[in-house]
């Protein structure tokens, strides 16, 4: 089997440098999100972040994407500044965030048409996504049609239907039945192994970080912070059975112990 990428010596496609967000509440407080916060991710690797309730993992998706401003430091996407939005981005949310009055091909092509993208060209790129993911048939349903499951399926196709470099997910699967999350974890490395998109996933779940990525980066609770950043050397491609070895549970272990508050000594120390 394959494993992960190399991909030492590649500029970052995404690089923040020192970034700080401080939000000011309704009530006047100030209130630090993320502080003095370093991160690099190089072309086609999967990163998944992983942190306490409140760490800022939403923040610093939601700053990378361009949807808000840094209060301090640089946030550069393809080696320029992030100013806002950007067709390099595609976003996934935990709410699928479907338009309940149009169908499933409909809800897809929506960034085609705000792009103003050729319809003709992308409509087949959707239909080729929606097979991929096992929903060619349901294209003229309705939101309210479809599972949970089939909802979130939609909604990583519709980020990925423009073409983007990079696909930024916020805890997507978060909603779901844990057999629908394995299925959807494994459908998503497919499309990431067939794509070679840049990945960013936001999880509560540090069994996933590790079942999906290159690099699982650990944040600390707030203000948040890169405390870590773990290597995952498991082979690819990966199945479910995986995650019953002793090397997955070693990484596992290493950042349950690193959220729970244990030193890089007492860790070391532990191995």
């Amino acid at each position: 089997m394959s494993t992960s990428l190399s991909l030492h010596g590649t500029a970052p496609v995404i690089e923040l440098i020192g970034v700080s967000k401080t939000f000011t509440t309704a009530s006047g407080e100030r209130v630090r999100a993320l502080d003095n916060t370093n991160l690099a991710i190089k072309p086609g690797e999967f990163i998944t972040v992983v942190g306490a309730s409140g760490c800022g993992k939403t923040t610093l998706l939601r700053l990378i994407a361009g949807l808000e401003r840094s209060t301090l430091g640089a946030i550069r996407v393809n080696g320029a500044q992030q100013v806002g939005p950007s067709e390099q981005i595609g976003i996934v949310f935990q709410d699928p965030t479907l338009l309940p009055w149009r169908t499933v091909m409909e809800n897809v092509l929506l960034p085609v048409q705000v792009l103003k993208l050729n319809a003709r060209t992308y409509r087949a790129r959707a239909e080729q996504l929606l097979a991929t993911v096992g929903l060619a048939e349901f294209q003229n349903k309705y939101p309210h049609e479809l599972s949970g499951g089939m909802r979130q399926r939609v909604a990583i196709v519709r980020a990925l239907v423009h073409d983007p470099a990079m696909l930024l997910m916020d805890e997507p699967f978060g909603a779901l039945d844990a057999l629908t999350r394995d299925q959807l974890n494994l459908e998503l490395l497919d499309i990431w192994s067939a794509t070679k998109k840049t990945v960013l996933l936001i999880t509560h779940s540090i069994t996933e970080s590790v079942f999906l990525a290159d690099r699982v980066i650990v944040m600390s609770p707030r203000p948040g912070r890169v405390v870590e950043e773990i290597a995952v050397n498991l082979p690819r491609p990966r199945d479910l059975e995986m995650i019953n070895s002793e090397m997955f549970g070693s990484h596992v272990r290493r950042i349950r112990a690193r959220l729970s508050g244990a030193g890089p000594s007492q860790l070391r120390q532990s191995a």
